[in-house]
């Protein structure tokens, strides 16, 4: 009688087990069905009123009205841009914490500081916008051009000062290359965004800036304030014809600081909200609002998903590696 009892309780629980593990698995493609539900929170890793700043804003805005669910933004400064890429890597996987990948610094500061989170905690969607950088100079710096600002630091290595929008972006690694492969010291100064590095150079606390070439840094070169001296792509820019590249001035290998803004989850995100996510910014991609929001020149002429987006981030982790071990061990 007792083994009869007990082989009925097993068998029950046993049913019980299968019943919840089917109705799980039945509901899981439900829930992502349905997704979104509710409202999206998009952190963004630096201040506000930067490029990532209005690249957050602008596909966060037309992915609210893709999906009828608020998107809010929310300005996460600090630590190289770390604090909202720890918290996103916290966040549960379920489409709803989302952030903006600011390349190459997301993927170069786990690289030199133990920061909580790696290349593996996170799942790029895709690309917003890409913004390459200028080097440029107060109008009354003594520097009229690139070749005399060049030619000051590499005779007096580490004496001028350059401002950089944080520590570990790709504008601070590539002044390290061009001490490293070129010879020629500068002293990075890294600040919290733009919105910091612009009075810095105002007011002459940097000798010189090497930031993005947003539409925030080029109103100062319309109003007299700036003068650029060299952008970093291997081809000039359109807004900048006469701004020669670092290539031409002798620095082939210093075309990597184009920064490069996309969305990111957490990792163990569902591969369909992954797809949702993915299908909403290529839907923002080709929307003439977001584009004019973004700046037609900042939108890459054909859309970057996932895949495509991994491969830049392993990409920087290739040719950065050496760079970024080097400060790792000091």
């Amino acid at each position: 009688m007792w083994q009869r009892t007990a082989a009925h309780l097993v068998a029950a629980a046993t049913l019980a087990a299968l019943t919840v593990s089917c109705s799980a698995s039945s509901q899981a493609p439900e829930q992502a069905s349905g997704y979104p539900s509710h409202e999206i929170r998009l952190s963004v890793p630096y201040t506000a009123g930067g490029p990532t700043d209005v690249a957050a804003r602008a596909m966060g805005e037309f992915l609210e009205r893709r999906f009828g669910h608020p998107v809010i933004v929310e300005n996460k400064p600090g630590a190289a841009g770390s604090l909202a890429m720890t918290e996103l890597a916290k966040s549960d996987p379920d489409g709803y914490s989302l952030t903006l990948l600011a390349v190459p610094a997301t993927v170069v500061t786990p690289m030199i500081q133990d920061v909580g989170y790696g290349p593996t905690d996170y799942q790029p969607v895709g690309v917003i916008s890409q913004v390459p950088s200028v080097l440029a100079v107060a109008t009354g710096s003594r520097f009229a051009d690139a070749a005399g600002f060049f030619d000051a630091a590499r005779g007096q290595p580490g004496k001028l000062t350059v401002g950089t929008p944080g520590a570990t972006t790709s504008q601070a690694i590539e002044l390290r290359r061009l001490a490293g492969e070129y010879g020629i010291t500068v002293t990075a100064v890294p600040f919290n965004g733009n919105a910091e590095i612009i009075p810095a150079l105002l007011n002459g606390s940097v000798d010189a800036i090497l930031v993005n070439a947003s539409r925030d840094i080029r109103a100062h070169f319309d109003a007299g304030e700036f003068r650029p001296l060299a952008v970093s792509p291997a081809k000039r820019v359109e807004y900048l014809p006469s701004t020669p590249t670092l290539s031409e001035l002798g620095f082939p290998n210093l075309t990597y600081s184009t920064s490069v803004f996309g969305l990111a989850a957490p990792k163990g995100t569902p591969p369909d909200i992954l797809g949702k996510l993915e299908e909403g910014l290529r839907a923002g991609h080709a929307d003439p609002a977001v584009r004019t929001r973004l700046g037609e020149e900042y939108v890459p002429e054909r859309f970057i998903g996932a895949t495509e987006f991994r491969a830049m981030l392993d990409k920087i982790v290739e040719v950065y590696g050496p760079v970024a071990a080097q400060l790792r061990g000091r």
